[in-house]
């Protein structure tokens, strides 16, 4: 579709960091009539990228949140109750649900995380992606108004609540997988979100700790780079409470511990806590020094205790 052009593309570079393959990609196989699914751990920007396509594009974007509370019904949409007992049966009276009012308008349906909806549900997606059309009993056939297209993301199947996506989903869709950024890139999603803290020694300590829970042998998951953002904005706030600098040893770690013990998924009979991990990675990952180049990767070396 002609919404989807090389003018797209350099909109979401300039407003999504790091993803320029991606997003040719991806714009590529929108432009191509095709469904894409977004695979990648959290906080790789999925969402971001598909939310900033739509703006720039200017093409609607039906949202569905992905979980096991998804069903068939709320999906399609569903006949008013109320309206069916006072007048009957007709479209009239039809509630429409995400997924038919995409395809009636011809939107781009969203659906994050996909890997947490049931197969029943899966099913009628299917079915919408295959045949460009749902047949809902009592109200008929919905075609697909041109530039229907599913567009899903999902997180790593090792991820808590999450299944297998079949085989079926897979043959329909083009697979664009996102892994994190770079150092580089990272540093500049920090400074971005969290302004001149974000772009401070502090800062890139902060990104290379998450960086290296990545790595760590007794975490699962690591922290994405949210997890700088929320370490970086806490220490900010903490300082100005304790009257103190952001780069005092004991505050910095205290916000690493609020900003990162929720978010690391630790190796079970590993027999140590999130709190042990986040306080040897600070450890392990010290602030520059004065003599150090404040603008170059200086802790791009992930090592220490933590590294595998």
């Amino acid at each position: 579709m002609t919404a989807f052009s090389a003018a797209v593309v350099a909109a979401l570079d300039a407003v999504v960091v790091g993803r320029r393959p991606e997003i040719e990609v991806v714009v590529a196989a929108l432009s191509a009539d095709r469904h894409v699914l977004l695979e990648g751990p959290p906080g790789t920007g999925k969402s971001t990228l598909l939310r900033a396509l739509a703006t720039a594009a200017g093409v609607e974007l039906v949202f569905v949140e992905g979980n096991a509370e998804l069903t068939p019904a709320r999906l399609i949409g569903t006949f008013d109750p109320a309206r069916v007992l006072a007048e009957g049966y007709s479209a009239e009276v039809f509630l429409d649900g995400p997924l038919v009012e995409a395809l009636r308008t011809g939107a781009l349906l969203y659906i994050e995380e996909i890997n947490r909806v049931p197969e029943e549900t899966l099913n009628v997606i299917i079915t919408a992606m295959s045949e460009r059309e749902l047949t809902v009993p009592r109200l008929g056939r919905v075609p697909a108004a041109p530039g229907f297209r599913v567009v899903a993301a999902m997180n790593p199947f090792d991820a808590i609540g999450t299944a297998r996506i079949s085989s079926a989903v897979y043959d329909r869709v083009c697979r664009v997988v996102m892994g994190y950024q770079d150092l580089v890139e990272e540093n500049r999603i920090l400074a971005r979100e969290a302004g001149a803290v974000g772009d401070s020694r502090l800062g890139r300590r902060a990104v290379r700790v998450v960086r290296a829970s990545r790595q760590h042998r007794d975490v699962r998951i690591g922290s994405s780079v949210r997890g700088a953002i929320d370490l970086v904005l806490i220490a900010e706030q903490l300082a100005t409470l304790r009257r103190s600098s952001v780069d005092d040893e004991a505050l910095g770690l205290d916000a690493a511990l609020a900003a990162l013990s929720g978010r690391l998924r630790v190796r079970e009979g590993g027999g140590r806590d999130a709190e042990a991990i986040v306080r040897e990675l600070w450890a392990a990952n010290p602030a520059e020094t004065d003599d150090d180049d404040a603008g170059a990767p200086t802790g791009s070396s992930e090592s220490g205790p933590g590294k595998a």
